[in-house]
């Protein structure tokens, strides 16, 4: 039987046939553990079902992977969908582009969602949207208390498989239960005190839509780490400094204190975000510092 996992737990994987809508408990065969292969979330499996328990199965095969990724652990991926508030609370732009570079890295196309747009003044979300989209990505703005940008996002994700990300109390569980109300997600409320959300998804999980979408929700993030970068790769992450290098004095230039740098010429003409520097700025001299340690 084929089928794929929809979520891990303590040695146990749960897959969803979709040939008949059920879902299966399974283990691994030892030989994945020989090989050092571990079954993630997001893997397209065969399952036998022969001599077990109803509902149980052991993992045969796991199929090839046409990508794996490492922050979240999971496999088979189209493109993945960031999630932030508005407001309420502020997003934490630094962070969101912390994630986009953790993508791109990864080679995942991301889509970026500001959710809650309901209580946003009209020209600080066309800043948000404008922000982001100017440097290539795809932006929708959703209020799922108002159910407003849902069809625009279920067109996105239709025929694939989103890995749905961001901060706790954003929206996430909320935007599941709209599309999939099977999935009874547990929504966080918002803590009124701090205005961050409570942890509600612990572990990475794949929810069935349909034929072909799937929504893998992950545990909410309040601080990512890119250490894993060179301080001088960092600027190949940018898009939008791509369109100027070529005009900088200096082939490798940084665009920090260098001379004739065009990337800061278009920075002071405004075609480039200070948004977006300043974090570039923030997260350079984060990884300067690392090196020195």
């Amino acid at each position: 039987m084929k089928g794929k996992i929809i979520k891990g737990i303590a040695g146990f994987y749960y897959v969803h046939v979709p040939e008949e809508n059920t879902v299966y408990e399974c283990k691994a065969k030892g030989i994945f553990r020989n090989q050092k292969v571990k079954p993630l979330v997001g893997d397209d499996v065969e399952i036998d079902t022969n001599d077990q328990p109803e509902g149980s199965g052991i993992i045969a095969v796991i199929r090839d992977r046409k990508n794996e990724l490492v922050r979240p652990a999971v496999a088979n991926v189209d493109q993945a969908m960031v999630i932030f508030a508005a407001a309420e609370p502020d997003p934490n732009l630094n962070l969101l582009d912390r994630f986009l570079i953790m993508m791109q890295k990864q080679k995942v196309n991301t889509i970026v969602c500001f959710n809650k747009k309901d209580i946003v003044a009209g020209k600080e979300l066309a800043l948000l949207m404008d922000t982001y989209r100017h440097c290539g990505y795809e932006v929708v703005c959703t209020s799922m208390l108002q159910k407003e940008g849902v069809a625009e996002v279920f067109e996105l994700i239709k025929g694939k498989t989103t890995v749905l990300a961001g901060p706790s109390g954003v929206g996430k569980s909320s935007l599941i239960n709209v599309i999939q109300p099977k999935a009874n997600m547990e929504t966080g409320n918002v803590s009124e005190k701090i205005k961050r959300g409570k942890h509600t998804t612990r572990h990475s999980e794949l929810i069935f839509i349909e034929n072909e979408t799937y929504l893998m929700d992950t545990p909410g993030f309040s601080s990512l780490y890119i250490n894993e970068l060179e301080k001088e790769e960092l600027k190949d992450y940018f898009i939008e400094f791509k369109e100027y290098e070529n005009e900088c004095r200096f082939i490798g230039c940084v665009h920090l204190n260098e001379p004739g740098c065009a990337v800061k010429e278009a920075l002071k003409e405004e075609k480039i975000s200070k948004i977006r520097y300043e974090n570039y700025t923030v997260l350079y001299r984060e990884l300067k510092e690392q090196k020195r340690y």
